[in-house]
């Protein structure tokens, strides 16, 4: 799928490594099981629980467009089928920073967003991280597997 920017499996580790600090939300950290991806991620889990050990599929997306037309920063709920429909989970945000930590092989590629306040840290090999952009707008879904 040409607007998919990333996709993996991940397994949840633990969550609220420093605490539980929100009534509604907790911060996971999880694992790629296939890209060797390591992320922290906000989640809103009042709405959207998740516990240590289980396993979610994640993407991140530029559009929810099936056809792949980039988004024009409005939804419309008019019927038509989208990308959103094959998750459970969807949030929207920007790309506020990208940094590489490391250096030489051990190089990793490290992607902050945040969605309306809630965070995401995506750290790994930068190949894996190619297609994401300072400032870019992207969709975070997940269903779990």
């Amino acid at each position: 799928m040409e607007n998919t920017l990333f996709a993996d499996i991940f397994k949840v580790i633990q969550l609220d490594p420093e605490g539980k600090k929100f009534d509604k939300a907790s911060r996971i950290e999880a694992q790629s099981e296939q890209l060797d991806m390591y992320m922290q991620l906000d989640v809103n889990t009042d709405i959207y629980p998740m516990h240590a050990g289980e396993k979610f599929a994640m993407s991140l997306a530029s559009t929810l467009d099936l056809d792949g037309t980039p988004d024009t920063g409005y939804y419309t709920q008019a019927g038509r089928k989208s990308l959103a429909d094959k998750f459970e989970y969807v949030m929207h945000g920007k790309i506020y920073k990208i940094a590489e930590e490391g250096s030489g092989p051990n190089v990793k590629g490290v992607i902050y967003a945040s969605y309306g306040g809630l965070l995401m840290m995506l750290s790994g090999d930068p190949a894996n991280t190619a297609k994401l952009d300072l400032d870019q707008r992207v969709f975070l879904l997940i269903r779990k597997v």
